[in-house]
């Protein structure tokens, strides 16, 4: 499909069913974020894979989501602050920006593949590094769950509600 049919028809996917991923699209997706752009190409992200039992048992512990336990690979991605670039004239550090471009991108690619998923922000990342100490030295940006969307699952009502234009949008 082309993009903006892909960006407009994409939701955050509450429900899912079990069943596996195989590991070539699970690969497409980390290649989706890997290519992201990054402020000067610094890349300062990690993505981290959960896709064990225990791995994702730790995990689930940290968030209150409990609908993400059934998708087969959940990823996390973080920022590391002091491997980003920073804008000299007011000292803005891109690394959560680059982080979130990241995020965006490997969302894209999971419904690109037929896949759900949404971005998860409520978690406990203070819990999570705890569980997963190589996690120390990054900025939590998201969980993003990838899994079988339930046959009904449906966007929120708010999907499709949005400021216009007018509102957004400032011609200079």
């Amino acid at each position: 499909m082309d993009f903006l049919t892909l960006a407009k028809d994409r939701y955050s996917a509450r429900k899912f069913v079990n069943g596996e991923i195989p590991q070539e699209d699970i690969d497409k997706i980390i290649e989706a974020g890997l290519c992201a752009p990054t402020a000067v190409n610094f890349q300062p992200f990690k993505i981290w894979a959960f896709s064990s039992a225990e791995a994702k048992t730790k995990l689930l512990s940290c968030t209150k989501m409990k609908f993400i336990e059934p998708a087969p690979v959940i990823f996390a991605v973080g920022s590391k602050p002091d491997g980003a670039w920073v804008r000299p004239y007011d000292k803005k550090n891109f690394s959560d920006i680059d982080a979130s471009i990241v995020t965006t991108q490997m969302m894209l690619c999971i419904h690109d593949l037929g896949y759900g998923s949404t971005w998860i922000g409520h978690f406990d990342a203070d819990a999570l590094k705890k569980l997963f100490p190589e996690m120390e030295e990054y900025s939590l940006i998201a969980l993003l769950p990838v899994g079988i969307m339930a046959d009904d699952c449906k966007p929120s009502e708010r999907h499709t509600v949005s400021k216009t234009a007018d509102e957004l949008v400032k011609v200079l």
